[in-house]
């Protein structure tokens, strides 16, 4: 990737078509609400170099967009690796 971050010439606009288009899905249950969302960006630029941009909605505070990013993150890596804390007492 060649930059994080928003680009100052591009506009802020709804991307719920974006995401259809790109097939995305998930497995919420009809009595079920989704509280939050992240989204990460792959975008590329007209000149062929790519950035990733982020964005959130509205009511997620920094602690929350944090927490739910390291769980995706895990989620991604596969299946969590428990390591035993040796006793200090």
């Amino acid at each position: 990737m060649s930059e994080w971050g928003e680009d100052a010439a591009a506009e802020a606009r709804p991307i719920g078509d974006l995401i259809d288009g790109l097939g995305i899905e998930a497995h919420v249950g009809d009595d079920e609400l989704v509280a939050g969302a992240i989204v990460l960006l792959k975008v590329v630029e007209v000149d062929g170099s790519t950035r990733l941009s982020v964005s959130h909605s509205d009511g997620l505070g920094w602690i929350e967009r944090s927490g739910m990013l390291r769980i995706a993150e895990q989620a991604e890596s596969g299946p969590a690796r428990h390591e035993q804390v040796p006793d200090e007492g």
